[in-house]
């Protein structure tokens, strides 16, 4: 398994036709130790994934939380919301069908965030994103992508897939920042410029 780094520059997607970002974490107690750890370990920590479909320096559309299906023809599509990080696998997963997104779209930005009030970053450990490529119904996982750890801020741009003539390509960000939490305009905000 390969990871990709911000440093190996876009990726050609040449052949995928369907592309798969799955974010997962593991629950931690942030430092906390006692029964107040445990707690909270047992409670659970929620970080969100979210793809946002970029017109040219314009968001669009936003897939995560509640809207599982922006565009309502399954160009882009959001497993639902993961609150705790508990559980093996992917806690969230996003899939882009290239063949169904309209050509005004440019680009898609994964970002993943500690977007609800309360949740926080170092609250989670282990976070990585899973890159598949589920052309034809496949569902094989082609490489990870593990965030810096160092940084500041509640959220990470992950990856952006943008148009490359008639086809697409992949590249790592890894950049953290800063959003409000709870408001979808920062949240975009964060997106543009990627």
């Amino acid at each position: 398994m390969i990871t990709l780094t911000k440093a190996d520059g876009a990726n050609d997607l040449d052949g995928v036709t369907k592309l798969g970002i799955g974010a997962s974490w593991d629950t931690t107690a942030g430092g906390s130790g006692g029964l107040l750890g445990f707690a909270r370990k047992a409670r659970g920590t929620d970080l969100d994934a979210f793809a946002v479909l970029m017109s040219g320096s314009d968001p669009v559309r936003m897939a995560g939380l509640d809207v599982t299906d922006p565009l309502q023809n399954g160009a882009v599509t959001h497993s639902g919301d993961n609150q705790t990080g508990h559980g093996a696998g992917d806690d969230e997963l996003i899939e882009v069908d290239f063949t169904r997104i309209p050509g005004h779209v440019t680009s898609v930005v994964f970002i993943c965030a500690a977007y609800k009030r309360g949740s926080d970053f170092s609250k989670a450990a282990n976070v990585s994103f899973k890159v598949y490529d589920s052309s034809g119904g496949s569902t094989a996982q082609v490489a990870d992508i593990w965030p810096s750890l160092l940084g500041t801020g509640n959220a990470v741009a992950v990856a952006k897939a943008f148009r490359a003539g008639s086809s697409w390509k992949l590249e790592v960000l890894n950049e953290r920042g800063t959003v409000k939490q709870g408001d979808p305009n920062s949240l975009l905000r964060f997106a543009v410029g990627k």
